[in-house]
């Protein structure tokens, strides 16, 4: 996910189903790590996106 970032996308999820994991990279901000969030949210990026992660885990 960081090359992601360093080649110009400004915001993602990665996802481990697994472990019940969760990371949210930013731009120019340290990840952020979650473990077995109910929601995700989109925040200013995509305004209005949720994911339920009932629906991934």
């Amino acid at each position: 996910m960081q090359e992601y970032i360093n080649n110009g996308v400004g915001w993602g999820w990665l996802i481990d189903r697994d472990r019940r994991y969760v990371e949210i990279y930013r731009s120019n901000q340290p990840v952020e790590a979650l473990t077995s969030p109910e929601q995700l949210s989109g925040a200013d990026v995509l305004p209005g996106l949720f994911l339920d992660m009932n629906i991934v885990w």
